[in-house]
């Protein structure tokens, strides 16, 4: 059982129930960035099936809190409800609808560095600066959990830089593509982190310095290149496939 879980569990009821002093919404929470980081780190495999009442038992709570959890992450497409067989986990994105996602975000994220290095407060600018930080202690770490939860900081990295932009449609429209969760669920070593660092910091920069240009233009370079190392990934495994 990962360091995730153990914490949902330490904090839940023995019993399944929700503990005192804590709300439904505040345990369903928990649930759901547990299971997320499960996902990405591929501790829960793309096509498997997850079931509200093993995840109940796995987890130490109630099948409330799973529930809930589990509509967030259909809504999000995370998941897809199976008809009297729980929910599924959706296959790897494929080829196509990458570079459909890879469109969208060279048509949003530059708009919103721009307007982030116009936007953003002090303390926004601080939390990117937070996030890079934690990035940067991940990056030495190894194996999946640490590897997800660095994909799960590169996302709240974007999400943030949408936030300070002020433009509530633009952050909506990004978050419900998920694209980072997909993403880094492609991935089989942690080359792609490193690189990435040096691509956030150049964000960063411009923004703090309050240069949307600048900030524009190193948003749209790291999504290109990040572009470039995901396409990579798509044909390293269909040479394997062609081998095999």
């Amino acid at each position: 059982m990962d360091d995730e879980v153990m914490i949902v569990r330490r904090r839940g009821a023995t019993t399944g129930g929700t503990p005192p002093g804590r709300s439904r919404g505040r345990l369903a929470d928990e649930v759901y960035d547990t299971l997320l980081g499960q996902l990405m780190s591929l501790r829960i495999e793309p096509g498997s099936r997850v079931t509200i009442d093993v995840l109940a038992r796995e987890l130490g709570v109630s099948q409330t809190p799973i529930r809930d959890a589990l509509n967030r992450m259909e809504a999000e497409g995370l998941v897809v409800r199976v008809p009297h067989a729980g929910y599924r986990i959706p296959p790897q994105i494929t080829r196509h609808r990458f570079e459909d996602l890879l469109e969208l975000r060279l048509l949003l994220e530059p708009a919103a560095a721009r307007r982030s290095a116009e936007r953003a407060s002090l303390q926004q600018v601080a939390g990117l600066r937070r996030l890079l930080e934690e990035m940067a202690e991940l990056e030495e770490g190894n194996g999946p959990m640490a590897y997800g939860a660095f994909g799960l900081r590169d996302a709240a990295f974007h999400d943030l830089v949408a936030l300070s932009a002020a433009n509530q449609v633009i952050r909506e429209a990004l978050a419900r593509l998920h694209t980072h969760v997909h993403l880094f669920r492609l991935l089989h070593d942690t080359q792609v982190t490193h690189l990435a660092m040096a691509e956030h910091e150049e964000v960063l920069t411009a923004i703090a310095a309050r240069d949307p240009d600048a900030a524009a233009y190193a948003m749209r370079r790291h999504i290109l290149l990040s572009g470039e190392r995901f396409r990579r990934l798509f044909d390293d495994v269909k040479d394997a496939d062609e081998m095999a």
